[in-house]
Parts: structure tokens; sequence; C-alpha cells
């Protein structure tokens, strides 16, 4: 059995489909799935059971799971970077993923787990997947900082060698309609593009930047879910491994390739970038993917224009989900 925590979000019901697609069935969804339309990524997902999180946490704590796991792939958090309640991110984020390796290592269960580029900050040190320079980050946000938290955790406690954290970069794609705020810039945009048929986008207060310009590593995330699966099969590979494309893009190149999918003309209107988003802005990231490549990955990744094309064209202009 395979348990997919955060098995109804984003990535997570990602990696349900294409572990479907790989011929697995014997899943195990663990989430919560409130009040918005977070259940509409299921429907067309093959698994055995959904375990409420909460019930979920409470039987590994007893150990009281009563049939064999092969892994358990952890992409259960809250992901919002602007969320306030710091105590709810240390619970959430990372006491419950503290739980879930001892639980692993413990019982010879392969773990996976949802680190994030928000632990590299404003990137002035750098985006290198190395364990060795974890003490010198430093975060943005409070969602980038418990993520940080369990991953220094795990380095003292010398279980990185044992276990595999993932960095995704800016992941992009289906599924992630529910996601209010913390959606992509691609959902977004299509949204703006439909409505006014014109895209806003920041102005830059960095002079090395033009408007329009601060660059992101963006990712699509059937590539995200491939890198990450690469880990499930290959299980003498463990430590931290960015997750991204290894190419650094301006939001105006993602935005062209938007209208290009959709066959309008290019629209942009630039604004003010929001008060509280100024001394927390990042103007570049980059995912250094030299290490996933030395752990064998090789399948090519989407560029971006490819990745929004299949996105727009046969997921939001269809408004279809992965698995329907």
């Amino acid at each position: 059995m395979i348990i997919v925590t955060g098995g109804a979000g984003f990535i997570g019901s990602a990696i349900v489909w294409r572990l479907n697609s790989l011929g697995y069935e014997q899943i195990i969804i663990v989430d919560e799935l409130g009040t918005n339309d977070k259940w509409k990524n299921l429907v067309g997902l093959k698994f055995q059971e959904f375990i409420h999180k909460d019930n979920f946490i409470s039987l590994v704590i007893e150990d009281s799971i009563d049939f064999p796991v092969e892994a358990i792939i952890h992409m259960g958090a809250n992901s919002s970077t602007t969320e306030k309640d710091a105590d709810h991110l240390f619970s959430n984020n990372y006491l419950y993923t503290q739980e879930l390796a001892k639980y692993s290592l413990s019982k010879n269960i392969r773990f996976i787990y949802a680190s994030s580029a928000a632990t590299y900050g404003d990137g002035s040190l750098g985006f290198d997947d190395d364990e060795s320079k974890l003490e010198t980050l430093r975060p943005l946000n409070m969602y980038g900082y418990s993520k940080h938290l369990f991953d220094l955790w795990a380095k003292r406690n010398n279980i990185l060698d044992k276990i595999v954290g993932i960095k995704y970069f800016n992941v992009y794609g289906p599924n992630e309609y529910h996601k209010g705020e913390m959606r992509s810039v691609v959902h977004k945009a299509f949204e703006q593009v439909r409505d006014t048929g014109k895209v806003r986008l920041f102005k830059s207060l960095n002079p090395k930047y033009k408007d329009g310009e601060q660059m992101r590593d963006f990712i699509y995330v059937k590539d995200a879910v491939d890198m990450t699966l690469h880990f499930l099969e290959n299980k003498d590979k463990n430590g931290l491994y960015n997750v991204g494309s290894g190419v650094a893009r301006t939001w105006i190149d993602l935005v062209k390739a938007l209208f290009n999918a959709l066959e309008k003309p290019v629209n942009i209107e630039f604004i003010d970038l929001p008060e509280q988003l100024k001394e927390k802005y990042q103007y570049f990231t980059e995912a250094n993917l030299s290490k996933i490549k030395s752990a064998g990955y090789k399948k090519e990744i989407n560029s971006l224009e490819t990745g929004i094309s299949d996105y727009v064209k046969n997921y939001l202009l269809k408004n279809q989900y992965l698995g329907y």
C-alpha cells in the first residue's frame, strides 16, 4: 500500500493520478476536504480508502495501522505563504512530518516528503540542494520556515540519508483550482484574460529587473510528479533534492506563453507591488538540478511554453481535472 498525504490537494492528487497511470491502485489518501472544491480532485482517481489527516496521525502515533505500507509520500501541509498562524504551521507542517518520518523509519517504510524552495529565502545564497548549507538559509515567511525546520531536524537526527525531501519551485498545472490566492499565476492570469482580455503583473522595485522581468523557476506539475516518483523507484537515493525546470523565466515569458496558447494578443498592465510583499518579494529563483540528475533522473522537462500549452488547452479551457 502507498499512502499519499495531501492526496486531495494539488501535487498530491497529481501524484495519485500518475501512480494510477503506472498501475498502482493500492493507495490510501490522507487529507482534509474542508469547504472548498478540493474534493473534485479525487473524482477521477483510483484508491482504496480516504482517511482524515487527524485520524491518520492518531493511527500513526498509536501504531495502529494494520496493513502493510510500502511508502508514505507526504504532501500534506498548509502551503500558504501568507499564513500568519505560526503555531498552526509549526504543528501542521513540522511536528506532523516528524511523526510520519519517525514512524516510517521504525517500520522500514519509504518516506518522501515535500520541502520547499521557500526555504531558500531571498536566494542570495543560491539555490543548491546541498545539505551542508542548510544552516545558512533564511526563509522569508513562516511557511518556508516551517519546512526549513523539518529539514534541519532531519539533518540533526542523521536521517537525511534515509529519507527524501523535495524542494518544489513554482509548480503550476491542473488540480490547483481550489487553492484560492495560492494558485499559480498561470491560473490567475488565465482568469484575467478570460474576464478582461489582459493580465496584471507587479512592477519591479529592484533596479536590476525591469517591470515583468522578475524571474522564477516554473515547473509543470506533471514534471514535478515524475521527479518526485523517481525516488519511489530508486530507494537507494536519499537526501534533499530540488524539483524545478532548472531554467529561470520572466513573468512576461509566462504571460506571452499563456496568450499564445489562447491565441490572443499580448496585453499586460503593470501594477504596484502590495506593501506587505515589498520586503518578502523574490526577484529570482532557479533550481540547480545537478543533484537530481546525478541521482539518475533523465526525463526531459517540459519548457514553460509546452507546459502552459498543455495546461490551457487540455485542462483550463475544458474545465478538466487530472484523471477525468
